[in-house]
């Protein structure tokens, strides 16, 4: 081998190496780089809330891109037509966010992160620092403020996402946005304008209650924002916030994981692969039973309206929801998680364990078993619990006291203790869907049960 190839290849190792490291570092609680943290009863708050709603939206809705990023080594001249002349069709008439809250209530989000600003730079509020933003668009309303008041409105908190990266300023600058020879000099500028941001956005809005800080200096801003407003809680910046990963085990603390619903985080009309519903339930099944909230993506039109596919899917979460959410909402994780057939969560004061049965929409089940059809019975052993002289148990939604029925009538869940586990015999009665098969997880709540 000779020097050149060798060079090359320990270049190799090393990058791969790095990436390694820093994979495994997104699950490792972010360097404290200042005197000011979250406050901890904010923190334990969050820890209830479960789910939220994350919602990327920016004026490049309009071309279905990737939001922001079509600015990264664009030639001059498309950052020209994309500064200069896409602002100018964004008129987002349909825009209604009291419709995304009854949405967000009715699948059991909890709160909402919305994008005030991305990469691009361009400000979602009415900002007093650049031009480039909603107010010089054919909208011409703050769409932030009208954000804030609905939220409040309905009870939903209330959640900003903001990027310190802003691809515009280096366009005046013209220098590329990232990887560029002369973009280091404006470093100290673009620190002092995002913190100009910040100002307006923690002090036009009154209490904000979640900052999502996103794309450099983060750990820098989120000392400002606790500085600014001391009951803002800071997530990414000072959380642990994995994004489309989910940690191996559970983590201690308050933690979240944000995912696209498809495969874009801003719309994206055609081309794209949206996860299933059933899928969207199991992943949010698994951040809970690992202690982390769940902030799951909406990416609306340029009209601002939800489409239909992402609506469609919420909607599955929110039948679920409906019927499951004492196992999801005000929980804490169980001394064992479970794993792939089975996630347990449990109440904050550990009087109920939840076993929330995931394995029959796995695919490693045969498709007769991967629905549970309304009065069938199912048989099943939970190997990480063992039954106590006083436990008692219950599907979720449906009723459990046996004294109502005809003796004719079997919906008694009975267990009994194994070497293997706990064997449980249950049947699901309740009626959700038409066709009587129901294809999402089905929840056992315990009161008095024990870990092996």
């Amino acid at each position: 081998m000779n020097m050149k190839k060798k060079t090359v290849n320990l270049a190799i190792l090393a990058i791969a190496s790095s990436v390694m490291v820093s994979h495994a570092q997104k699950f490792d609680k972010p360097e404290a780089k200042g005197d000011l943290r979250n406050d901890s009863a904010l923190e334990e708050e969050f820890m209830d809330w479960g789910l939220g709603l994350f919602v990327h939206w920016s004026f490049d809705s309009q071309l279905g891109s990737v939001i922001s990023h079509s600015m990264d080594y664009a030639s001059r001249d498309y950052l020209d037509r994309y500064v200069n002349e896409l602002p100018k069709t964004f008129n987002p008439k349909e825009y209604n966010p009291d419709e995304w809250m009854e949405m967000a209530k009715l699948m059991g989000a909890k709160y909402m992160v919305f994008t005030t600003k991305h990469h691009s730079g361009f400000c979602m509020w009415d900002t007093k620092t650049t031009d480039f933003g909603i107010m010089n668009t054919p909208y011409k309303k703050d769409i932030v403020k009208e954000y804030v008041e609905a939220c409040r409105r309905h009870g939903i908190k209330v959640g900003f996402y903001y990027s310190p990266e802003d691809f515009h300023f280096h366009y005046t600058k013209d220098v590329p946005a990232r990887a560029g020879i002369e973009s280091r000099q404006y470093h100290k500028e673009l620190v002092a304008l995002s913190e100009r941001h910040l100002d307006e956005l923690l002090t036009n809005y009154g209490l904000i209650d979640v900052v999502f800080l996103d794309g450099g200096h983060d750990e820098v801003l989120a000392q400002y924002v606790h500085k600014i407003s001391p009951k803002t809680l800071v997530t990414r910046g000072e959380m642990v916030t994995p994004e489309q990963r989910l940690p191996p085990h559970s983590i201690p603390g308050p933690w979240e994981t944000c995912f696209t619903l498809g495969n874009q985080w801003q719309y994206k009309p055609t081309n794209e692969e949206y996860k299933s519903g059933s899928r969207l339930i199991n992943m949010l099944v698994e951040t809970r039973a690992k202690g982390g909230n769940l902030l799951i993506n909406m990416g609306p039109k340029p009209n601002g309206t939800i489409p239909e596919a992402q609506e469609e899917r919420f909607r599955e979460l929110a039948l679920w929801m409906f019927v499951n959410d004492e196992a999801i909402h005000n929980i804490r994780p169980c001394p064992n998680v479970g794993s792939k057939d089975v996630y347990y969560t449990q109440s904050k004061d550990g009087k109920y364990v939840y076993a929330i049965l995931t394995g029959f929409t796995s695919a490693t089940h045969s498709p007769a078993d991967t629905q549970w059809g309304r009065d069938q019975r199912k048989d099943f052993v939970l190997k990480e619990l063992k039954a106590t002289p006083e436990t008692s148990v219950r599907v979720l939604g449906q009723e459990h006291r046996l004294e109502k029925f005809t003796p004719r009538v079997d919906i008694e869940t009975r267990f009994e203790n194994t070497d293997e586990g706990l064997a449980v015999s249950a049947k699901r009665a309740q009626r959700l869907y038409n066709n009587r098969r129901w294809p999402n997880a089905v929840v056992l709540r315990f009161e008095n049960v024990e870990f092996k």
